[in-house]
Order: C-alpha cells, then structure tokens, then sequence
C-alpha cells in the first residue's frame, strides 16, 4: 500500500506520507531543493532506493550536484552490498574510492551472489534458460565466497 502526502496549505508543511519522492515542484510552484536547506534535500534523497536514486540525479543540474557530492546518500546502499560483497567494498573503500563509485562496481556482483544464494539460479541448466541481464563476470574468490555459503546451509 503507497501513501501520499498532502499538501496542507493552512499549516504550511505535508502531512504523514510514504518515503517516495513526491513531485513537490507541484506544490510549491518550484524546485524544492531551491527553497530547502541542503540537509533537508538530502534527508528527501536519503529515503530513495538506488534506482530513484539515480533518476533523481539526472532530474535537474541542481539535483544532480547535491546528489553527486554526497557521499552519504550512496553509503548506505553501499553498505547494503557489502553484506554480500565485503571483500571488494573493502578493497575498494582501502583504494580511496567514493561510496558511488564503489557501489557502481560492486553493485551488479551483489545482486547476482545474492540471488544466487536465494536459490533464484538454481533450476537453470544451460544458459538459454538465464534471465535476461542477471549474470556478470565473478572471479574464483567470489565463485568460492557463494560455495561456501552453499556448503554452510
């Protein structure tokens, strides 16, 4: 179930709503990010997933700026895949690399050890039988990272 917020024009501010991104811009006649502090902007984008996320950045050059230079925003989702992916995380946190561009490379290699680990790739038994962009490249200490976890349930 999706809640909406409403506008209250007597009270000046929205009521209770969901975590999804509202077009505020209706509201207000204007960017919402041009009349809220930064911190606030960035407490709206911190309840996106990454997909909304990542059109969000793309919405306005004012959006994207906030976005891009916040690495708070991809730190939690980047935490996410480093239950899955700790090693690369890691080695790519020990590297000096942002939380976006550690979550851009490690984020794909998550989603397929996860899913693999859920049994979702257990039934297939040629590559015909693949769903459509669900593999990617693992090296052997990946491949022997979900053997393990295999073994251990």
């Amino acid at each position: 179930m999706q809640y909406v917020s409403k506008w209250n024009p007597n009270s000046h501010h929205f009521s209770e709503g969901s975590s999804t991104l509202i077009l505020v811009k209706e509201h207000f006649g204007r960017n919402f990010a041009e009349s809220l502090p930064t911190e606030m902007s960035l407490k709206i984008f911190s309840k996106l997933d990454i997909k909304s996320l990542c059109s969000a950045a793309i919405t306005c050059k004012l959006w994207n700026r906030i976005i891009e230079n916040s690495d708070y925003l991809w730190r939690t989702h980047c935490l996410t895949v480093r239950g899955v992916c700790q090693r690369e995380v890691d080695g790519d946190r020990g590297s000096g690399l942002s939380w976006k561009v550690t979550l851009v490379r490690n984020y794909r290699k998550g989603y397929v050890k996860r899913e693999w680990l859920r049994g979702r790739f257990s039934n297939i038994r040629c590559v015909e039988d693949l769903p459509d962009r669900s593999m990617c490249v693992l090296d052997a200490e990946s491949w022997g990272e979900i053997l393990e976890a295999e073994l251990e349930r």
